[in-house]
């Protein structure tokens, strides 16, 4: 009996965990990649003899898809995830804070943390538990939710300029990749208490201790070429291919046609409303209106250990959050420390030198060794199109995996998921698409496919 044939277009975590889920069930599986390498936003590059991320890429225990995408390409050892949630904050000038979860059941395994929080006055932080608990009974499913940003709840919330800014954009900056003020409420909503608020184990932090490309791009390629499916790097897809009867019969190349009975693209949705037929989705026009929201950074090389943590949050200063990424490097001498700045709309244009030279100037205030220490090398690295934009208005954006185009499916984490764009997200929409494919066409080829008759009528969008 023949297999489904099944063309999975893009290389990230999306399309590497769909043609994963469909490879797994039997189908036959082709993996086109216009760039020369897979995990699309997840990536590294070498530079004098070590390794370095293009961002700082973190998961929590709660991710339950990406922690299992690990274990089935074998990398799960390429990761580290804490036994117990512990953020360290650090400030110019004063002590390292530390917010940790205790042996309590959740909610209340953060309020001795969050009541003992030098960053907010004491009344702050009696306000700050109140709001978390009252965040816990918000349902992110409502649609109201996502027309209200998460800042104009907070305000209303009676969370002072001082708390957003110590607190709550600690968290919704770099999972949201926006601040509280620009963020929308049901995302925000769904972030804490999945996160946070609902199990006390849950926001364990998990991050990679090998490069980026060590953890995803090449297990998954061997994972993928072990269980039978097919690669191809550098080719790009210009069209999908439709035939007499409206469903999809393949992709179009530059130089060619591949031929499939379903088709998942795993793009992001700028690149995938260029391809998707008319009709495809509703309002396939307004994908543009996800936008994009960047993220940078900022890597140094010094010369010696300026600091012992493994991980920081930064408040009060240009630091918004810092890794130790030394090991992962390979460097043997020094320290490499990896800064990451989400929502950068501000420093997305910035001249690499000012900002390496602005964030230099932040971690020796941040850690006094590094006044000592010698740089021995800057990089500056820029995703200006790193996530889509989570704000107000987002959910109705975002479509599912099936579409109404028979045989076509989308992955992305820019889909209707429910999480964020996180890896969480990319791994879940591959798998949901993996999903419909396999609901609709199958492991084994049909024979009612072939009886609808010729379909090779290409409709390139």
């Amino acid at each position: 009996m023949n297999r489904s044939r099944v063309v999975v277009v893009g290389g990230g975590l999306a399309g590497l965990s769909a043609a994963l889920a469909c490879v797994d069930a039997g189908a036959s599986v082709r993996l086109l990649e216009r760039r020369p390498r897979l995990g699309g936003a997840t990536w590294s590059f070498e530079r004098h003899g070590a390794w370095f991320d293009n961002g700082q890429h973190v998961f929590l225990r709660c991710c339950t898809a990406y922690r299992d995408f690990l274990a089935r390409i074998g990398a799960s050892d390429g990761v580290v995830l804490q036994d117990r949630l512990s953020i360290p904050v650090v400030s110019p000038g004063r002590p390292v804070e530390v917010i940790a979860r205790d042996a309590l059941p959740a909610p209340l395994h953060l309020a001795r943390t969050l009541l003992r929080y030098r960053h907010l006055t004491g009344p702050e932080r009696w306000s700050a538990v109140r709001t978390a608990l009252r965040l816990r009974r918000l349902d992110p499913d409502a649609p109201e939710l996502d027309e209200r940003s998460f800042g104009e709840w907070l305000a209303a919330q009676g969370q002072s300029p001082r708390a957003v800014d110590g607190l709550w954009d600690l968290i919704c900056r770099p999972t949201l990749n926006l601040p509280s003020a620009d963020a929308s409420l049901a995302l925000a909503a769904m972030v804490f208490r999945t996160g946070l608020l609902s199990d006390s184990r849950a926001a364990d932090i998990g991050y990679a201790r090998v490069p980026l490309a060590a953890l995803h791009a090449e297990p998954a390629a061997r994972a993928l070429r072990a269980a039978g499916a097919s690669i191809h790097t550098d080719t790009p897809v210009v069209g999908i291919a439709r035939g007499v009867d409206g469903a999809v019969c393949g992709v179009d190349l530059d130089d060619g046609y591949v031929v499939a009975d379903a088709v998942v693209l795993a793009v992001p949705h700028r690149a995938a409303a260029a391809l998707l037929p008319h009709g495809a989705v509703p309002d396939s026009d307004r994908l543009s209106e996800l936008g994009e929201s960047p993220i940078v950074n900022v890597h140094v090389v010094f010369d010696r250990r300026v600091t012992e943590l493994e991980l920081a949050a930064g408040v009060g200063t240009p630091v918004q959050w810092v890794f130790d990424r030394t090991a992962a490097s390979g460097i043997e001498e020094g320290q490499c420390l990896a800064v990451s700045l989400s929502a950068a709309d501000e420093q997305i244009g910035r001249p690499a030198a000012e900002l390496s030279s602005g964030i230099v100037d932040a971690l020796r205030d941040l850690f006094p060794p590094a006044r000592a220490a010698r740089v021995v090398d800057t990089i500056v690295t820029r995703e200006g199109a790193a996530t889509f934009r989570a704000a107000p208005g987002t959910r109705r954006l975002r479509p599912p995996a099936r579409t109404a185009v028979p045989g076509l499916y989308l992955a992305g984490a820019w889909t209707d998921t429910g999480w964020p764009a996180t890896m969480e997200g990319a791994v879940r929409s591959g798998t949901a698409a993996a999903a419909a494919v396999l609901a609709d066409v199958g492991a084994p080829s049909g024979a009612a496919r072939a009886a609808r008759g010729p379909r090779r009528e290409p409709v390139v969008a």
